[in-house]
């Protein structure tokens, strides 16, 4: 495995004004690249889902901020992905990030995901995630998947359950949240246990 070992970006930069190119689509949501020219949209719903996110997620409530977002994830394999209603004209229900993408022996990614307040609890994110799998482990090609989640935030902890995520182990003071190092339980899920649970 080496820094160089990367398959093509997996995300759309081009402007479009219309959302219908959707990556992969279930009963109720659909999976598209999020773009740039996302960035008032995506400001605004990170905006009204800030209680929702504490303190649990970081998310860019700025133009200059969403920016930096997007240029970080541009250094490095990222799919950055957003969970849509194709039904109520595309609306966003959330996000999901497959970070660090290692190909080679690895085929693995770190999941970051959110839903956004006004379509909260409805279980699109269960939907939307269970796609985002399918997609990781056929379309791109990966083995692996992990989850870190806050042993406090109990929704996070029920979607990485009812998905069949098993947990790996504890990683105390792993990452910088909201101010504060936040310990994490480590949640995977491979390509092989998605096949057996289907079988």
């Amino acid at each position: 495995m080496t820094g160089n070992d990367v398959g093509p970006r997996l995300y759309d930069e081009n402007v479009s004004e219309h959302h219908d190119d959707f990556l992969a689509r279930g009963p109720r949501v659909a999976l598209r690249a999020l773009t740039r020219a996302d960035a008032a949209e995506f400001i605004r719903l990170v905006r009204a889902s800030e209680e929702l996110h504490h303190p649990w997620l970081s998310m860019p409530t700025t133009a200059q901020a969403f920016t930096a977002y997007m240029d970080r994830t541009d250094a490095v394999e990222t799919a950055r992905l957003l969970v849509c209603l194709p039904g109520a004209d595309g609306a966003i229900a959330g996000f999901v990030n497959i970070n660090n993408i290692v190909r080679g022996a690895f085929r693995s990614g770190y999941l970051g995901y959110g839903s956004f307040a006004p379509t909260a609890g409805h279980g699109y994110m269960t939907e939307g995630l269970g796609l985002v799998l399918r997609y990781a482990f056929g379309s791109l090609g990966l083995h692996r998947l992990e989850a870190n989640v806050q042993p406090g935030n109990a929704a996070s902890l029920a979607l990485v359950k009812r998905l069949g995520f098993r947990l790996e182990g504890f990683s105390p003071d792993y990452l910088f949240i909201s101010g504060a190092w936040r310990d994490h339980e480590r949640w995977a899920i491979t390509a092989d246990m998605i096949d057996a649970a289907e079988a």
